[in-house]
C-alpha cells in the first residue's frame, strides 16, 4: 500500500494550469476598471518614498494593508478557494500581514524609506508595473495577467520591497516570504515557465535587507 511519502506536489494539485490562470481572467473582467486608480496609488507611494516624503511610510502600509486584505478576501478566500482546499488557510495567512502591516505601518509608523533603500523601491516598482507582463510573455492573455493589489504573487513582491526599502520589523517578512516559497513550488508544478521569478525576488529583497541591515 503506498504511504504519503509516496506522493509527489503534482499529485496534490487539484487544478490544471488552465484553471488557474483562468481565474485571473474572471477577476479581471469583474474588477476592471479598478486596476487604474490601484496603479496609480502604487506610484503615488512609490514618488512618496523616493522623495522620502514623511508620510511615504503611513501610505505605504495604508495601500499594502488594503492589497493583503482585499486579495485575501477576494482572490484567495472566493476565486482560489474554489479550486485548492488549502485557499481559505492562504487567506487566512493574508489577512494577517494585512493586520500586521496596519498595526507596524500605520499606528507605530515603521514603514518610513531609509536611507539607501532605493534599490528596494526599485523592486518594488518592478513587481507593479512589470509582474503582469509575465502572462503575454509566458504566452498566456492579456486578460490573465496579475495586478499588484488584486493578485497574491506581485501584491507579495511588492511588499518586499517596500520593506527592503524601509526598516521594517522581520515580523513583517514573514508571510510574503512563505508565500514566494507556495507559490514558486505551486508555478514549478505546473511547469509555468517563469514559476523562479517571484523566488528570486523574494532572496533580492532578503539580500538588500541583509546588506544594509544584517541581523
Amino acid at each position: 500500500m503506498p504511504t504519503w511519502m509516496s506522493y509527489s506536489l503534482s499529485d496534490l494539485l487539484l487544478f490544471s494550469p488552465r484553471t488557474y490562470y483562468r481565474l485571473f481572467e474572471l477577476m479581471n473582467a469583474a474588477l476592471w476598471p479598478a486596476h487604474v486608480p490601484l496603479l496609480a496609488a502604487a506610484l503615488a507611494v512609490a514618488v512618496l518614498a523616493l522623495a522620502g516624503h514623511r508620510r511615504a511610510g503611513r501610505g505605504a502600509a495604508a495601500l499594502l494593508a488594503a492589497a493583503w486584505a482585499w486579495t485575501a478576501v477576494d482572490f484567495l478566500g472566493i476565486r482560489y478557494a474554489a479550486v485548492n482546499w488549502a485557499a481559505p488557510w492562504f487567506a487566512g495567512a493574508f489577512l494577517a500581514q494585512a493586520a500586521l502591516l496596519a498595526w507596524q505601518g500605520l499606528f507605530r509608523d515603521r514603514l518610513q524609506p531609509a536611507p539607501g533603500g532605493r534599490a528596494g523601491t526599485a523592486l518594488y516598482l518592478a513587481a507593479v508595473l512589470l509582474m503582469p507582463l509575465a502572462a503575454p510573455l509566458s504566452g498566456r492573455l492579456w486578460t490573465q495577467a496579475e495586478p499588484f493589489g488584486l493578485a497574491p504573487d506581485p501584491t507579495a513582491a511588492a511588499t518586499l520591497g517596500l520593506l527592503a526599502a524601509a526598516r521594517a520589523p522581520w515580523s513583517l517578512w514573514i508571510v510574503p516570504l512563505l508565500w514566494c516559497a507556495v507559490s514558486g513550488a505551486t508555478l514549478r508544478t505546473m511547469e509555468a515557465p517563469d514559476f523562479w521569478v517571484l523566488p528570486t525576488i523574494g532572496l533580492l529583497a532578503l539580500a538588500l535587507r541583509l546588506r544594509r541591515h544584517p541581523v
